[in-house]
């Protein structure tokens, strides 16, 4: 896994970032490796999966309002599953099409594998007679980073 987890100095987490880029928050101090590969190493320090910050940070920013809605959030929030089939996602579909007024919000949009997608076509879910498995939600940060 390439990716690793930083948490902020109450243990809270902020944000992936790439072995590289931990490593260079190693070297500036301003982070410390809360959670190790075992017996891997670059240099002298062990390959982190878990950096936490020296400092506390403070997030509050966070908590006010959502994270802003992306195509690559809507297909980590659903877990990458289709929410008409449960198969494999690899689109995101409109639940309200856009062609009909839907916006791009995580509301109105859900995880769907290309199949299921072609299918509901510029329709909704029940004029398709397709239901929705689960209930598009709006994610928190801690949600979208915990993945």
């Amino acid at each position: 896994m390439n990716a690793v987890l930083v948490v902020n100095a109450d243990l809270g987490p902020l944000h992936r970032v790439t072995v590289q880029h931990a490593i260079r928050m190693l070297c500036r101090r301003v982070a410390e490796i809360h959670e190790a590969e075992p017996d891997r190493v670059i240099g002298v320090f062990p390959v982190p999966r878990v950096v936490r910050l020296v400092r506390y940070v403070v997030t509050r920013w966070r908590f006010s309002a959502g994270p802003a809605w992306s195509r690559a959030g809507v297909l980590r929030r659903d877990g990458r599953c289709c929410a008409y089939c449960g198969g494999p996602a690899s689109t995101i579909d409109h639940i309200l099409p856009r062609s009909r007024g839907g916006r791009n919000t995580w509301r109105n949009t859900t995880a769907a594998c290309y199949e299921c997608n072609q299918r509901k076509g510029d329709r909704t879910p029940a004029e398709a007679g397709m239901p929705l498995r689960r209930e598009p939600v709006t994610p928190t940060w801690a949600a979208l980073a915990g993945r």
